[in-house]
């Protein structure tokens, strides 16, 4: 069955950041991931890391959302050259990237062709790191209004054309239930070109078990793909922590 992260931005937000880190192997867990990395104090976070024994699944590429940006591919191929540093140095295998919202003066294929450049550039700096970029589909519905990216295919498309091993999709279950659906068939029709998934509940984005997702099913779907990557937690915990984790992993089960 797939390997499960636990995303501590949305996990004790009562604690201080690193000392989040050794909750996650008190609850169970192996890895965790968070966002950005700019505004944390990142040799407490590889001190904790050691200690707890814990493997890092995904950071955030800086500057965040910000892919979709007329005249920015300096800064994000810069950007990425800092990000995989930074991955690097906390052996990070994967690297999410964001495209910001639509431009409402220009054509969708436009931005699609800039996209694309973009990504072909940073994705050739992951390439050199030995690192993945995941592209990311948000839901524009519930919870990101005018984000740029949402279908499946369409990130597909994209990532097919930059036809660099080294980006995939990030396949967020909870954003792509809530936009569009078809999880399990998405997921297995795209399975070659994802390189991370993220999970949560819906509706709501809270645990797994309740809602209307069958994440046991999802969770052997993806186990079916011969998938061998992570499986973020990124949801907002109702219950309390040690609890609430405890669900994702009877699901394991």
């Amino acid at each position: 069955m797939p390997k499960l992260s636990v995303c501590i931005e949305m996990f004790w937000r009562d604690v201080p950041f690193a000392e989040r880190i050794p909750l996650v192997a008190q609850a169970g867990y192996q890895a965790f991931e968070f966002w950005s990395w700019e505004s944390k104090d990142l040799a407490a976070v590889q001190r904790a890391k050691e200690t707890a024994g814990l493997a890092v699944a995904a950071i955030c590429h800086e500057p965040g959302n910000s892919l979709i940006k007329r005249g920015w591919q300096a800064e994000l191929v810069d950007g990425m050259a800092r990000t995989a540093q930074v991955a690097r140095t906390l052996a990070c295998p994967t690297v999410i990237v964001t495209t910001g919202n639509t431009l409402d003066d220009e054509s969708d294929e436009a931005s699609r062709r800039r996209v694309v450049r973009h990504l072909k550039a940073m994705g050739q700096v992951a390439a050199d790191n030995g690192l993945t970029l995941v592209l990311e589909p948000l839901n524009t519905l519930v919870d990101h209004h005018g984000y740029w990216l949402t279908k499946m295919a369409a990130a597909v498309d994209i990532v097919q054309e930059v036809n660099l091993s080294a980006v995939k999709i990030l396949m967020d279950v909870y954003h792509q239930q809530v936009q569009e659906g078809q999880i399990i068939a998405n997921l297995t029709q795209y399975a070659r070109e994802i390189g991370h998934f993220h999970a949560a509940g819906v509706p709501g984005r809270t645990e797994l078990v309740g809602g209307e997702l069958d994440y046991r099913g999802i969770f052997k779907a993806i186990d079916a793909t011969g998938y061998e990557r992570y499986v973020g937690l990124e949801y907002r915990p109702l219950l309390a922590e040690e609890l609430s984790l405890a669900q994702p992993l009877e699901l394991l089960r």
